[in-house]
């Protein structure tokens, strides 16, 4: 059975790149294009790692992490904020939310999967 990545992530082009370089990994990847479908797919599908997006067309990413922080059957499940929010505090307020961790946009495909790697190792 292969490991089940949620990406929430509203860009066609940065979902097109996490997904090519975590299934050339063999992951298995559910797609998400707005908050409310990753909340109801991560519930769904129980991945074990969320990547999540801040800028959202609906509810914003910390919003996204607090609504999965409330399910218990998530509340282990990493979420890793992927975000071109780079100003003083952004990683911080991601973490309050309920995140685990933190990559910078435009995420650079070499280093992409060794940064995930911390998060991924347990999955």
């Amino acid at each position: 059975m292969k490991r089940k990545i949620l990406i929430i992530e509203d860009n066609e082009q940065n979902m097109y790149l996490m997904t090519f370089l975590l299934e050339s990994y063999g992951f298995e990847i559910v797609q998400a294009y707005n908050g409310r479908d990753g909340i109801r797919l991560a519930k769904e599908f129980e991945p074990k790692v969320i990547l999540l997006d801040i800028q959202l067309p609906d509810l914003n990413g910390y919003q996204v992490a607090e609504e999965l922080r409330k399910d218990h059957a998530l509340a282990g499940v990493p979420i890793i904020a992927v975000t071109s929010f780079a100003m003083a505090g952004d990683k911080a307020r991601a973490v309050g939310a309920g995140g685990t961790g933190y990559i910078k946009k435009p995420i650079n495909p070499d280093t992409f999967i060794f940064q995930l790697q911390e998060y991924l190792s347990a999955v």
